[in-house]
């Protein structure tokens, strides 16, 4: 299909009918999902879609409007929708297409041997995932999630001001959840892999990972309410980092749903504390341009404590009056743009997990959270989710702990950091990849017994 005929088309007719600048971005998907339950494929599907959208300024307005059928007959409608958009379009917010940065650097996260890795390879690793958990121990009851995916996402954003972008990605991931059961006792356990290099899916390794930790919540009980310092292990911060990344977004400062508002250049955390927003981070998962073809660039977000900067598309930039940090993020064809970080993390500190645990007396070691999309107020920053942990007891792990709910407020976890560690991990991602390393928090609220 020769997109660029098309893209003419319809920027020619365009600007005929009277569209001031018009902007075309396509996005095809290829996925492959895998999931197998008890030796058996239990889901196999392999989809690829994609479309176009189209948006221009007419009458000082911008209209939108997309198809899932790219072809020369779909010109006409889209113009005609966009112009109907437009006419019922209220915001009084300044919208206008992008000429272009000056410079793009390249980021290549598409790796061609994954798409030379035959299924069958595909759903052996996945089979083998299984079994291996199963056979690990007598206690291991069920492996109750088995699975892969596979995406390949190509985009191209091309606009009458001269902007004319594409990229090429692939991604691969698998996730196992694991039942272990001794007499009455019931716990589980997952772990997961993200990477688009194959070589890195060790059946062995990941199947350990699940079952050992499950394992070693076996027998795990509450403990008596109260404060208590806390290790929260990097990738459970990771994900709680993740759900509150939207007191960052500049669109949100600007509405007034962030704390963060007027504290550009102020304290906000303690200065062991750096967040940084790296579309360039190896092994990340980010683009060279955003969704509006502003080039991503790398940030800091929190320096040493200090504030430094919002995430910002066009539209909430030119509110501020900054430029945009590239942060524009459009997630489908379908979709409008909004904001996300590209590949935002803590950076890491100079201890081990190990070394940060031994400076411990008595404390707790968190390495699961649940409810992160109901038990916190990314407003407030106030949160209270149930949790399994650890009881740590002069710098050793002395017993599993669940029963327990953790509440604090974000904010003041931020200003109340004591170490962190050098083991930087990744959540699962979406909308942005969120990473952080363990970090010790001076003390936190626990609900137990």
């Amino acid at each position: 299909m020769d997109y660029r005929k098309i893209i003419d088309l319809l920027f020619h007719k365009g600007q005929v009918i009277g569209f001031k600048d018009m902007e075309v971005f396509i996005q095809r998907d290829k996925s492959l999902n895998l999931k197998v339950f008890k030796k058996e494929i239990d889901n196999f599907s392999i989809s690829d879609e994609g479309g176009l959208s189209f948006r221009g300024i007419y009458k000082g307005k911008m209209g939108y409007s997309y198809t899932e059928k790219i072809d020369m007959d779909s010109v006409d409608l889209l113009i005609n929708e966009a112009i109907e958009n437009s006419k019922v379009i209220d915001s009084e917010d300044e919208e206008y297409i992008f000429e272009g940065s000056k410079e793009y650097k390249t980021i290549n996260n598409f790796n061609e041997d994954l798409e030379k890795i035959e299924v069958e390879d595909k759903i052996d690793f996945l089979k083998n995932l299984e079994k291996y958990a199963l056979e690990l121990d007598s206690r291991v009851d069920a492996v109750n999630y088995c699975s892969y995916g596979q995406e390949e996402t190509y985009s191209l954003l091309v606009n009458t001001k001269g902007l004319d972008l594409e990229n090429k990605s692939n991604i691969a991931y698998s996730y196992i959840s694991v039942v272990v059961k001794e007499n009455e006792d019931i716990k589980t356990s997952y772990k997961y892999i993200v990477s688009n290099d194959f070589s890195e899916f060790d059946y062995k390794k990941l199947s350990k990972e699940a079952v050992n930790e499950a394992l070693s919540l076996l027998e795990a009980k509450s403990i008596k309410s109260n404060e208590y310092p806390v290790v929260i292990r990097n990738s459970t911060f990771a994900n709680i980092l993740k759900a509150f990344s939207p007191i960052f977004n500049g669109e949100n400062v600007e509405k007034g749903l962030s704390l963060l508002k007027d504290k550009i250049n102020k304290k906000i955390a303690d200065m062991k504390i750096t967040i940084v927003d790296d579309p360039f981070y190896k092994d990340g998962i980010a683009t060279s341009f955003d969704g509006e073809g502003v080039a991503t660039k790398y940030k800091k977000i929190i320096e040493n404590g200090v504030l430094k900067t919002y995430l910002h598309n066009l539209k909430s930039a030119k509110k501020a009056k900054v430029m945009s940090t590239g942060n524009a993020y459009k997630g489908s064809y379908k979709g409008t743009v909004s904001i996300a970080p590209t590949n935002m993390y803590i950076e890491n500190g100079d201890k081990s997990l190990d070394e940060i645990l031994k400076t411990m007396d008595k404390g707790l070691m968190i390495i699961d959270v649940q409810g992160l999309h109901s038990g916190l107020n990314t407003v407030s920053g106030d949160f209270s989710l149930a949790a399994k942990a650890y009881l740590i007891e002069k710098g050793k792990i002395k017993r599993p702990i669940n029963g327990i709910t953790i509440s604090g407020n974000f904010f003041e976890v931020l200003k109340n950091i004591e170490e962190i560690g050098n083991d930087l991990s990744f959540a699962m991602p979406s909308m942005g990849y969120v990473g952080s390393p363990s970090i010790k928090v001076k003390r936190l609220s626990i609900a137990g017994e």
